[in-house]
Order: C-alpha cells, then sequence, then structure tokens
C-alpha cells in the first residue's frame, strides 16, 4: 500500500464510497455543487503567529513536527478545557507555543520520556476522564516521536523531513512508521489509508517555511483532504453528502461513532472521494484546483454559524 500512499487513499475511499451501506454521494449534485465554490474568496491559508511558533528556522521545524504528532482528539473536544474564545485544536496549538516560547522544543530523548502527567500540565487540562485518556495518547505519540527520531535520525528534526526528499509522499511513508500516525482501516476485505495527520504535517510545514527548504515539496498538488470530522459536516449540511437514518440520528444526538466502525471509515471515505469528485469536475469547468485547496476552502465555510448550529459525528480517535 505504501509504494504511493496518497494514490492508495483516493483509490481506497473511492472503493468504499462505491459500495457504502451508511453514507451516499449524490453523485447527479457534485457540477452544480461545484460551482457553488469560489476558489477566489480563499486566501492562502496561513499559520496564526500567535498560536503557532513560526519564523524560528530549526526550531519551527521541532513545533511544526510535535504540533502534528499530537494534531487530534476532535472527539475529546467537548472536555477540553479550553482558552477563551479558542476551539480545543487552538488551545492546544497556542499552549505548544507558549511551551516553546518560554523553554524552547523538547529534546528527542524529553519528547521519549514525557508523561500524561507532564501533556496535562503543558496543555492546561487535567486527568479526569476523557481528558486523561487524551493525555495519555499525546504521551504515547510524542514519546513515539522521540523515539523515531532517535532511533533512525541520529536525534535530528531536520533529518527527518530531509528523509522525504522534497516528496510529501516520501515523508508520509516516514511518519507512519509511528503507530498513531498509521491512519489504517479494514473495511470488509478493503484496507484503506486516510493518513490525515502525515499529509497535514507536509502541509503545515511548507506553510511555515513558505514552500522553501523543509517546506518544499514537490508533489504538494497530490495530497487528499484531510479526512476529519469537519469536511465530511460540511458537504453532509449542504446536501452533497447524504446519511441513513441511524447514522443521521446517532451524529445529530451526539453519540459517539465508534473509531474504525463502517459509519466511520465510510464518513472519512466518501469525504475523500467526493472532493476529488470536485476536484475533477472543477477542472473539466477550467477551474484548476487542488483537493488541499478546497479542503481549506470548505473548512472555512464550516466555521459559519449554519454549520456550527448542528452536530458532527464525534470519533475518539488518535487520527483526527
Amino acid at each position: 500500500m505504501l509504494t504511493n500512499p496518497l494514490q492508495a487513499v483516493r483509490e481506497g475511499a473511492a472503493q468504499i464510497a462505491s459500495r457504502a451501506a451508511h453514507v451516499r454521494l449524490v453523485a447527479d449534485s457534485i457540477d452544480a455543487y461545484a460551482e457553488t465554490l469560489s476558489l477566489s474568496r480563499t486566501d492562502r491559508p496561513t499559520l496564526d503567529p500567535a498560536c503557532h511558533y513560526i519564523g524560528h528556522g530549526e526550531d519551527t521545524l521541532a513545533f511544526v513536527l510535535t504540533l502534528d504528532s499530537i494534531n487530534f482528539g476532535s472527539g475529546y473536544f467537548p472536555y477540553l478545557r479550553k482558552l477563551p474564545g479558542k476551539s480545543g485544536y487552538f488551545t492546544i496549538a497556542t499552549a505548544l507555543t507558549e511551551h516553546f516560547r518560554n523553554h524552547g522544543p523538547w529534546r528527542p530523548t524529553e519528547l521519549a520520556a514525557l508523561t500524561p502527567r507532564c501533556c496535562a500540565e503543558v496543555f492546561g487540562q487535567t486527568m479526569s476522564e476523557p481528558v486523561g485518556e487524551l493525555m495519555r495518547m499525546y504521551a504515547r505519540a510524542l514519546n513515539d516521536l522521540g523515539t523515531l527520531l532517535l532511533r533512525y535520525h541520529g536525534g535530528s528534526f531536520r533529518d527527518l523531513v530531509a528523509t522525504a526528499e522534497g516528496s510529501a509522499a516520501r515523508l508520509v511513508k516516514e511518519l507512519v512508521r509511528m503507530p498513531l500516525f498509521n491512519d489504517v482501516s479494514h473495511y470488509g476485505t478493503i484496507t484503506v489509508a486516510f493518513y490525515k495527520r502525515a499529509q497535514l504535517t507536509a502541509a503545515d510545514l511548507a506553510l511555515a517555511f513558505n514552500g522553501e527548504g523543509p517546506g518544499a515539496f514537490n508533489d504538494l498538488p497530490s495530497l487528499t483532504i484531510f479526512a476529519d470530522n469537519l469536511v465530511p459536516h460540511v458537504l453532509r449540511c449542504d446536501g452533497l453528502l447524504m446519511y441513513s437514518d441511524s447514522l443521521s440520528n446517532a451524529v445529530d444526538s451526539g453519540t459517539l461513532i465508534p473509531s474504525g466502525s463502517e459509519q466511520e471509515i465510510e464518513i472519512r471515505a466518501c469525504a475523500v472521494h467526493a472532493v476529488e469528485c470536485l476536484v475533477d469536475s472543477m477542472r473539466r469547468s477550467g477551474r484548476g484546483t487542488t483537493a488541499m485547496q478546497l479542503d481549506h476552502l470548505l473548512w472555512n465555510r464550516g466555521q459559519g454559524s449554519m454549520y456550527k448550529a448542528r452536530s458532527r459525528h464525534r470519533t475518539r480517535t488518535p487520527f483526527y
């Protein structure tokens, strides 16, 4: 599967979308929906320096790799102690930025030894459940990063990225050595990968370094969407994805959708495939785009009040 990990994501998602029982792509609406997507309204995505430790060379490289190692937990965010006016993600990113400002990056040996209680302290959380479970996963993810750096890269963040030789796909291959980056599910006889955080790491490095140095990737347009719970939510609200009655009731009532269940895999796979169809439609009409650009557009659309007023699916997983 990892020969071409990005193509594997597309192919697996298309297979599942063609036989999904709980989620349906309204194929007849793809072209009309694509017409509503105005790329002129989207600015180039940026990293907010108030929440991201950017502009600090090697330390920024360490920051991006550290942050994306723990860029998950949306299923726990309703229980997180959030900073005023900030989402779960921005609460964690801001806390990590403050740690880097005050103490610098963790060294690989420190990452490999971090405890859940240390994570709770840095991110302003308690160990009460279910947040305690999230802190244990954060510690494991950071331990894995430290171990990978020490075992294969001489303790160097730059060497880890240099191993990719300017390819986002190769960076994905390297990152999925770590179990909590290895975002792979099994759907009947189909093995499907999403690699959400591994792909996002390449995109974030490109943003942090303006496409230069450790942020230079020659295949960045080949990334898929970063499959989580917001883009499918937007596509559902907009009528491009339809859920079965049972799945609709579960999502609308806030019932947790189990990680690796048929329903959860179908939601993510159908969102990936839907955006690939939208990319194809827009290219045919002369509006060239990429899945990564549409991910940004749809993510921003999801910040609107209409989308926030309706429940999105929640899954407790280390993958998003």
